[in-house]
């Protein structure tokens, strides 16, 4: 039905002009969450009023007309006011923020997922990590050069590391829940995410914040059971050493400032942002294989700035930009004795390696906004980005040096860099009809990937004269005295990256766009976008997009959209390589994931690396009845062939030194259809507000077709990964938030139900003859996490005017997903599902303003 409705709304789908809008309001809430969407009539306190009108003079995502509002607005678009969220819940990072903010945002912590464990992959309406845009002040954000390997969610995807963005310096976020590749370009299938900068002035604000996770698992663990009772591990000494008990871990601590001043008379300005965090390991019940199961610690420094001054009287110079920098630490899979992988004189006792990371940000954007004298607005920019991933291994060895080999390993890494020259115009007419603007303009965008080598004993296997073997005919590999197996190279838990391993690619784009709206009527407004792009490595792509919204009466109004889009593969898609052991219950084996380009791909028959296509369409309406506000946006998305990564194909007789290879590949073709629902209630009595908003996401996403040619389908893409491709679409998540607050008193209470999610675990690696058919593997690979409601509880305390007490919990109740057998992916009792593994967390934060 909704599909139907999607594919007859076209020309059909009209709005109302900004005219009439002005009379009628927007306010849905801003409640426990700071979330704000557009609606259709004011409420009666002032402060109220003066949001609404605020939220009237934005420019919006979605449109680059400077008269067009939220308000009127023909596609759903949420703004949640980050200030409120930030100093109104315990989530420490953006992507937690959104999580609960956003209706079909969704994030995932993970846990034995290598580079994944230091940055979450985050998706929108189900989509890839890599199929939303980001934008700041309207400007393209690079991507990082991690791609999702192993057991996470959006796995053979790149995407945008938002938690590099300090939550203190924004000032709100858009999220245009549409498909917007005809009006912004390649990655913007799901939608856009336009995060807007603080810009006040004369005002000193900050927070000091405190937090724990309680160590207390909900489940049914046997005695000695890794992380449980005195059972932890030593998270401050290596070689699988144990440590007392403990109550709560992952103890957070984090410091935010943020002042801004004034420049010149004209509203000139620098807002400066200062944040920095220190959060340590969780450690959650696990096997004996995986003992440090849990998240990862982090520590990190954040800077950012955003500046104008105004030149003349119609034009002035902006910048913007910052740099952000992690150091992370997360444990791999153990090792446990007897193993080939294990020097007994150094670990005793078996080992667990760290993955540390050191992540750095850096970005820049600066341009000139004017208005010429026949009323065009012109903006010209430049802004560059980069991401550098470099990778350090900790506790570890390489058992190819025996007893000489260091515990600690330079393993390489990857950057991503991405510059981009914009050049926009537009200009309103307000003569034509009701209103109509033009707009146009052009893109120029380069990027570079590259792959750097580590140290050499991070890669290399040795001999047992201990020289690198590059010739195995000839050369003897030292064999393990109580195994009697060869002893493998390289550091233990992440395989440094090889000479044969470096890659210095690069790509460009040209990109040119047009786009119109027009306000036909007082009630009707119809807008028309087309963008062309031209890529240096794969070709040119045309797309398109319409969208209208009707005014039907003094309170409902229809909106709808059709688009067409894009996405072009990224360059750590057609170019990432690595060789890793994989581990899994059945034991270990060496993998190659081989790029896109290599004869071994081809050898495969795997063909190049094209852009993912998509068709969008979105029909849905607002609605304001006395202090009841709604909208609802039903919306389709069906995509042919997106990038995936396959599973592991048998590569043994090929004589290349690993079991089995794997590849990127356009390899299927889903279909996505959903529905956004987002219905509040806000009431001021006396000196007492009370308001309750309900936001939710439900999703439906099908693989339409696996495009494996002639090779296996199971191994190709198979029902394991199937499933996991569909955990990153869950079938759908509400919210409902309650808020309350008298005059130095405030309280928030939001109950999250979390969709049931299934996973296929590795008794998919089994031989199908041990379970009777391939139906009753599936059934006994199926792991079922069942519906599961997480509540959080906020209380504020204003102390003076400048300050504000805040304390309370996330997951009050400590709910842990259902627990699991040990074939799972991470080797903890749980999967990296929506609602996380971490348990009840409890906080405590003091802001200040000045």
């Amino acid at each position: 039905m909704l599909k139907e409705q999607l594919k007859n709304c076209k020309l059909q789908l009209l709005t109302s002009n900004q005219t009439l809008m002005k009379k009628i309001t927007l306010l849905l809430f801003s409640l426990q969450f700071g979330y704000l969407a557009a609606q259709d009539k004011p409420s009666a306190s002032s402060n109220d009023s003066t949001k609404v009108n605020q939220l009237q003079e934005i420019k919006i995502v979605g449109s680059r007309n400077s008269k067009r509002t939220v308000v009127n607005s023909a596609v759903p678009i949420d703004i949640i006011d980050v200030k409120s969220v930030t100093t109104q819940s315990g989530k420490l990072e953006i992507n937690e923020l959104l999580q609960y903010a956003a209706p079909s945002f969704n994030a995932n912590k993970q846990s034995g997922s290598d580079g994944a464990d230091h940055v979450d992959p985050a998706t929108l309406r189900g989509m890839g990590p890599d199929q939303t845009l980001v934008l700041i002040n309207g400007k393209r954000r690079h991507q990082s050069s991690l791609i999702n390997l192993f057991g996470t969610r959006g796995r053979g995807n790149t995407g945008t590391d938002l938690n590099a963005i300090p939550a203190s310096a924004i000032k709100r976020i858009e999220i245009l829940r549409d498909g917007a590749a005809a009006q912004y370009g390649s990655d913007a299938i799901a939608g856009v995410i336009n995060i807007v900068l603080n810009d006040n002035v004369d005002e000193l604000t900050g927070t000091i914040s405190y937090g724990a996770y309680s160590t207390k698992a909900d489940g049914n663990f046997p005695a000695g059971t890794p992380n449980t009772g005195d059972n932890f591990l030593d998270t401050n000494a290596d070689g699988n050493k144990l440590a007392d008990g403990r109550s709560f871990d992952g103890n957070s601590i984090k410091v935010t400032t943020n002042y801004g001043t004034k420049i010149g008379d004209n509203g000139g300005f620098a807002n400066f942002t200062a944040e920095y965090i220190n959060k340590d390991k969780t450690l959650r019940p696990g096997f004996d294989f995986r003992r440090g199961f849990g998240e990862a610690a982090i520590e990190g420094f954040n800077f950012f700035v955003n500046a104008a001054i105004p030149v003349s009287d119609k034009a002035k110079f902006y910048a913007f930009g910052g740099r952000n920098f992690r150091n992370t630490d997360a444990y791999a899979f153990t090792r446990n004795n007897p193993s080939p992988r294990i020097v007994t004189d150094i670990y005793p006792n078996g080992f667990t390696p760290r993955i540390t990371s050191l992540i750095v940000d850096n970005s820049i954007s600066a341009g000139f906004r004017t208005k010429t004298a026949g009323g065009w607005n012109v903006d010209i920019s430049n802004t560059f980005g980069k991401n550098s991933f470099h990778y350090f291994i900790k506790g570890t060895l390489n058992a190819s040096l025996e007893e000489a080999s260091p515990t600690e390993f330079d393993a390489g890494g990857h950057t991503l860099s991405q510059n981009t020259v914009n050049l926009d115009l537009s200009k309103n007419y307000d003569s034509i009809l009701n209103g109509f603007n033009l707009a146009f303009g052009a893109e120029y965008r380069t990027e570079q990937f590259t792959i750097f080598a580590g140290e050499e004993g991070s890669y290399a296997t040795y001999d047992v004269n201990g020289q690198p073997i590059t010739d195995p005919l000839n050369q003897t590999i030292p064999t393990d005295p109580n195994t009697g197996d060869p002893r493998p190279g390289g550091s233990q838990g992440f395989p440094g990256y090889s000479p044969d391993n470096v890659v210095n690619r690069s790509r460009s784009n040209v990109s040119l766009y047009a786009d119109g709206e027009l306000d036909v009527s007082d009630n009707f407004m119809v807008s028309s976008a087309l963008r062309f792009e031209n890529y240096s490595d794969f070709g040119s792509t045309l797309n398109g997009k319409i969208a209208a919204r009707l005014k039907t009466g003094g309170n409902v109004n229809f909106r709808g959209s059709i688009s067409s889009g894009f996405r072009a593969p990224s360059l750590a898609q057609i170019y990432y390589n690595l060789r890793f052991t994989n581990f899994s219950s059945t034991g270990a084996s060496e993998i190659l994931l081989s790029p896109n380009n290599s004869p071994v791909t081809q050898a495969f028959g795997i063909g190049k690396l094209n852009e993912e296509k998509a068709i969008n369409g979105s029909l849905g309406f607002t609605a304001s009845y006395g202090d009841f506000t709604a909208t609802i946006d039903g919306y389709m998305v069906n995509v042919k062939d997106r990038i995936v990564l396959t599973g592991y194909f048998d590569a043994s007789a090929l004589n290349i030194g690993v079991d089995q290879a794997q590849f990127f590949v356009n390899g299927v073709d889903t279909k996505t259809t959903g529905l956004d629902v987002v219905i509040a209630w806000k009431k001021k009595i006396g000196d007492n507000s009370f308001g309750a908003t309900l936001v939710g996401n439900i999703n439906n996403m099908k693989v339409d077709a696996v495009n494996n040619g002639t090779l296996d389908e199971q191994t190709f893409f198979g029902e394991r990964e199937k499933a996991f491709l569909l955990a990153s679409a869950p079938d759908n998540k509400f919210s409902l938030n309650l808020n309350y607050a008298r005059k130095w008193f405030d309280a928030g209470l939001a109950f999250t139900r979390f969709s049931e999610v299934k996973l296929l675990d590795y008794q998919m690696y089994e031989d199908v003859a041990d379970y009777g058919s391939f139906a009753n593997q599936i059934k006994a690979a199926t792991d079922t996490y069942g519906v599961k409601i997480v509540t959080d509880l906020t209380l504020g305390f204003n102390l003076s005017k400048n300050t504000k007490l805040i304390v309370g919990s996330n997951n009050l109740f400590n709910v842990y997903p259902d627990q699991q057998d040990d074939w799972v992916e991470a080797g903890g009792y749980w999967d990296a599902v929506q609602m996380g593994f971490g348990g009840a967390f409890y906080y405590a934060r003091m802001n200040f303003r000045f």
